[in-house]
Parts: structure tokens; C-alpha cells; sequence
């Protein structure tokens, strides 16, 4: 990890901190968790909001400013909404992505859950995320949460991370191991 990425995962880590906290001190951990899921697709949706997050040039005030009319146009939870302008007016929305990260696990693991982060080369339907999440369970033992992506160089298969192990069954590692396994023989 670069000292950069480890310095805003540690920003992340303390405002997160205190907002689960907040929220749960207030009984508010299922509309957090809202709050969170719609600040992620604002993220993954928005250039611009990306851009003012990590803008040098947008002062303080103006960062402010707009995070508090993000945070009411969406109708984040007050816990939320608040810790975003604390972060704001201490210059460290940069650590914004890091924070939505930490707030989803924080919020995974106490309802019990895991994340299992896969990649596949087509749109997991329904039935096959319910499928993979069942057989998670029953290896991991705990509910298994899909964080899906597409990655059309796999060409098929899956790459499946849950905690520190990753399951590769991608045709793309296939072909790689064959292609080593013949640069050994020939």
C-alpha cells in the first residue's frame, strides 16, 4: 500500500469510527447503511463529484457548501451528513472512497456478514449471485454480501475475494498457467 493510500485509509478509519458510532448510539445503523450505498453510487456515478473531493483549487468553503447540499439532496442520515462537513472543513474529503469502504465493512460486520468481492466476465443475474452468496455461506460460515464487477478480459469463470483468500476459476488464469506450463517444457 503507498503512504498516500495508507494515510487516507487511516483519515477514513477515524471518521468512520465515529460515525458508526454515532449511529449506533442513536439506533440509526440501518438508514446509515443507506446513506452509505447512495453516497457510493454518487461516487461511481459522478466525474464531477470526484473531481471536487480532490480538487486542490475548491476551497474549503466551497467544499462545504457543496457537500451539504449533496448530503441533503440525498437525505443522508445526520450522522453522515455531518461527519462529511466535519471532513470538509478539515480538508480531507480526498478520503472520501476510503471512508465509504470502512463504513461498509464496519456496517458488514456487525450484522455478521462478509463481503466477497467478484469479478466476472458478464453480469452476474439474480439467481446466480444468490447462488454464489448460499455457497459462500457454507464455506465461509457467515452471509456472504456480492460486491460485483465486470471484467470482460476474463473471457469467463470468476474471481471471488473473500477476506484474504481469492478462489480464480477465470479462463484468462487458465490460459496463463498453460501458457507458462509450455514456456517450461519447450
Amino acid at each position: 500500500m503507498s503512504e498516500t493510500a495508507s494515510i487516507s485509509s487511516g483519515i477514513a478509519a477515524r471518521y468512520a469510527t465515529a460515525i458508526f458510532e454515532l449511529a449506533q448510539e442513536g439506533s440509526a445503523l440501518p438508514k446509515l447503511e443507506a446513506g452509505v450505498d447512495a453516497l457510493a453510487e454518487a461516487l461511481d456515478a459522478s466525474d464531477d463529484l470526484r473531481a471536487m473531493i480532490t480538487s486542490p483549487v475548491i476551497s474549503r468553503a466551497e467544499q462545504g457548501a457543496a457537500i451539504a447540499a449533496l448530503a441533503k439532496k440525498m437525505k443522508l442520515p445526520a450522522e453522515l451528513g455531518q461527519g462529511l462537513a466535519l471532513m470538509a472543513e478539515k480538508r480531507r474529503l480526498f478520503a472520501l472512497p476510503q471512508l465509504v469502504k470502512s463504513l461498509r465493512a464496519m456496517l458488514a460486520e456487525h450484522k455478521g456478514e462478509v463481503t466477497a468481492e467478484v469479478t466476472s466476465a458478464k453480469a452476474l443475474t439474480k439467481t446466480q449471485a444468490d447462488k454464489l452468496a448460499k455457497t459462500l455461506k457454507a464455506s465461509v460460515g457467515k452471509d456472504v454480501k456480492i460486491n460485483a464487477t465486470v471484467d470482460d478480459s476474463l473471457i469467463g469463470g470468476l474471481v471471488v475475494k473473500v477476506g484474504s483468500k481469492m478462489i480464480n476459476t477465470s479462463i484468462r488464469s487458465r490460459l496463463n498457467s498453460l501458457q507458462n506450463a509450455m514456456k517450461e517444457v519447450g
